[in-house]
């Protein structure tokens, strides 16, 4: 399941147009099964920032349980925000922000509780080696309380997704009022 909000419009801007393809400033991936309860998280904020008014240079996207088919959204982005579920080793709906160098520690040492962290990993790898990964780039994380079958977080969960929101928008605050 992959949606992304409207970043593909040509905006009109007296006799020059933006065009289609114009790299996006902020690309925000929420990574999850939202059928999954707590595994959707990333999923939950990305539904949630889609009411928030967000101006076009950020790009809302859905990555479920995706892989390489995020390649080249990646690449075209300038800037990087990926939410996800993870194991952070702390309290359920536990908020933390890994920035760069520090987001790479934390998904190539970490513990695998799922498919999406490896994904991820690969993902960015690959870009990294085209040399089309963004230089600004972080993953919020979310720790889960638990992972089974429902559409809803627990709450705990749904706690961090609103703290999770906050600090994203937080993270674009001044693209936002730019």
């Amino acid at each position: 399941m992959l949606m992304t909000t409207t970043n593909t419009a040509v905006a009109e801007s007296g006799s020059n147009a933006v065009q289609a393809d114009k790299p996006i400033h902020t690309l925000i991936i929420g990574i999850g099964n939202s059928l999954m309860t707590d595994d959707g998280a990333g999923i939950h904020v990305i539904e949630a920032l889609q009411s928030s008014g967000l101006p076009d240079s950020i790009e809302l996207m859905d990555g479920g349980t995706l892989g390489f088919t995020l390649l080249e959204s990646v690449e075209n982005a300038a800037r990087l925000i990926v939410v996800d579920a993870a194991n952070l080793g702390a309290e359920p709906g536990t908020v933390q922000v890994f920035e760069n160098e520090a987001m790479d520690a934390y998904l190539s040492n970490c513990r695998r509780s799922s498919v999406h962290e490896v994904n991820l990993m690969d993902v960015m790898s690959a870009a990294k080696f085209r040399g089309t990964m963004p230089q600004d780039y972080a993953m919020v994380g979310i720790q889960p309380a638990e992972v089974d079958w429902g559409s809803e977080p627990t709450e705990a969960v749904a706690r961090g997704v609103q703290e999770a929101v906050q600090v994203v928008l937080g993270m674009v605050a001044e693209e936002v009022s730019a």
